[in-house]
């Protein structure tokens, strides 16, 4: 197959691109490929012509997004809106990375592709006005909702926390946001076994089970042997800029029922992740 990757030097661009080596790649990253350029979009893809374009580039600062509205909608949503019209122009497969964070997160069971929808950061508004773009403009395209993403290639929590751990005695963690943990690495698995099929559509992709941020923050020092103490607060006490969904586990059942393998527990993605080099 022949796959362009947009954001390749990001955390999940860097892992899919691992997972793809043997495929006939074009890596792109921000300077070589300007996805707000709508001229260079066009071009760029009317040269190479792949058959499956992959978006990993965002703004994924959630609280950022709430200060840079415009960029956080250039970059999530009208980039986006060039991409599905540079992949009809040559009939080329969408793949987009899109986020639990296009619901409002007010639910208390795991939530469907089809369930409402209701983000209330600028981050979820301008992530879901890309999926809008993609859904009127084609036909052959996969929206891949994730959540909590962490790999080695990027600024995630895991090494957000022990970081801090090295500096403070007690570590304050919000206890009434509940998710699932995705490793970047069995994401790019997910990805590269959708895109061999024809079954386009919303999935949601994830790794097994979930958990809150506290428990979370728990884990991973019980695994690493750190003893450190963890308060648990509520997201108001916490106070971040950009509100976040209470609970927004994704259910797998729709990426299960059409044949895709469910990505494994997201203990057993932490307990790799925390071995690498």
């Amino acid at each position: 197959m022949k796959i362009l990757i947009t954001g390749s030097n990001g955390m999940l661009g860097t892992d899919l691109c691992q997972t793809l080596k043997n495929e006939d790649l074009i890596i792109t990253n921000h300077h070589s490929l300007d996805i707000t350029s709508q001229d260079e979009v066009f071009n760029k893809l009317d040269h190479f012509k792949p058959e499956i374009i992959i978006n990993c580039a965002a703004m994924t600062d959630v609280d950022g997004c709430e200060t840079k509205e415009e960029l956080a909608y250039k970059l999530n949503s009208e980039a986006v809106k060039n991409l599905a019209l540079g992949c009809k122009k040559i009939d080329g497969t969408l793949v987009h990375i899109s986020t639990d964070y296009v619901f409002k997160g007010d639910k208390h069971k795991p939530l469907c592709e089809d369930d409402e929808l209701g983000p209330e950061s600028v981050y979820g508004k301008s992530k879901l006005e890309g999926e809008q773009h993609i859904q009127k403009l084609l036909d052959k395209y996969f929206i891949l909702r994730t959540s909590w993403l962490y790999g080695k290639n990027g600024p995630n929590f895991i090494e957000k926390i022990l970081e801090l751990s090295k500096s403070h005695d007690t570590l304050n963690v919000v206890y009434d946001q509940i998710g699932s943990p995705t490793f970047t690495k069995d994401l790019s698995n997910g990805i590269y076994e959708v895109i061999k099929s024809n079954k386009y559509g919303i999935y949601h992709v994830t790794n097994k089970g979930s958990t809150s941020w506290y428990d979370y923050a728990k884990l991973i020092f019980k695994k690493k042997g750190i003893d450190v103490n963890i308060k648990g607060v509520s997201s108001s006490e916490f106070q971040a800029p950009a509100p976040r969904p209470h609970y927004s586990v994704l259910s797998h059942k729709k990426w299960i029922n059409n044949g895709f393998t469910e990505l494994r527990d997201y203990e057993d993605g932490l307990d790799e992740y925390l071995n690498l080099d």
